[in-house]
């Protein structure tokens, strides 16, 4: 077992969006993790199993998986696939002309899997649009971006209703958390330039959960990836989580999980 989760990078560094076919060479992979972008996989065929984390999905076309950066997953498909993969960094996010855009990547990463049905429409505006981003060369921005709203709003147009008008505020403070854990709910809150308690109705409203937990499920979830899928010892999974001694950080971990990391790495060696 490596001392670090895998990278993989299936996107070159000079583009920021990647739209094609699945590639049927990837039908087993191991545990890895993508740290640059958002991954949109779409299945019209194929069967077995995704795992995200320490959840696993049944691949039961027509489906949709949303992987988003620093998931740990991998892929145990039994049968040819057909389908199409959608790649997006934030440079792309940054840049659209089309800010709607943004707001559907938001609404996607509040799901993990759900049913898209086949229809011509669908097929045809995954194709159109994967050939629109091979040629961005001699496709307009405004062109490539009015295609992809298209298809997300197709794709989310089946996405399990959840509300989403004051999801702005709950999933910038996921994505700050993502980008620099901290368990303090007051230092997020500053960031954002509301109080706690706001943070928190936006949370429960949004999540479920309040801020605190959201923090906490963040925390726990690292964890849970690097004991399972790393060798590193507890103290040092308790210095990347940022816990001041492997004591806080046991003490923190049992609490949420009911057991010690070490009793659950123990229960998840692969």
């Amino acid at each position: 077992m490596s001392t670090a989760i895998k990278v993989n990078n299936k996107i070159s560094l000079a583009l920021d969006i990647k739209i094609e076919l699945f590639d049927v060479n990837k039908r087993y992979t191991r545990p890895h993790r993508h740290n640059k972008y958002l991954e949109l996989v779409y299945f019209s065929k194929g069967s077995g199993f995704h795992y995200m984390d320490q959840d696993s999905y049944e691949i039961k076309p027509p489906i949709a998986f949303i992987i988003k950066k620093d998931e740990v997953h991998h892929w145990q498909i039994d049968t040819v696939p057909e389908g199409y993969v959608i790649i997006i960094k934030d440079g792309f996010l940054d840049k659209t002309l089309d800010k709607h855009i943004n707001d559907q990547f938001r609404q996607l990463e509040n799901h993990r899997a759900f049913e898209v049905p086949i229809d011509a429409s669908l097929n045809s505006l995954f194709q159109l649009a994967s050939e629109l981003v091979k040629n961005q060369a001699k496709s307009s921005q405004i062109t490539v971006e009015g295609i992809l709203k298209a298809l997300l709003s197709k794709i989310l147009h089946y996405a399990p209703n959840k509300s989403h008008s004051e999801q702005n505020l709950a999933f910038h403070f996921k994505q700050l958390l993502q980008e620099s854990p901290k368990n303090d709910v007051s230092h997020y809150a500053d960031l954002l330039h509301t109080s706690s308690q706001n943070l928190n109705t936006h949370c429960k409203k949004e999540f479920g959960k309040t801020a605190s937990q959201v923090i906490a499920q963040h925390i726990v979830q690292e964890a849970k990836r690097q004991l399972t899928y790393t060798n590193l010892s507890i103290s040092e999974i308790a210095y990347a989580t940022n816990f001041k001694d492997s004591s806080h950080f046991i003490k923190y971990f049992k609490r949420f999980e009911g057991v010690t990391p070490l009793q659950f790495k123990k229960s998840k060696v692969l």
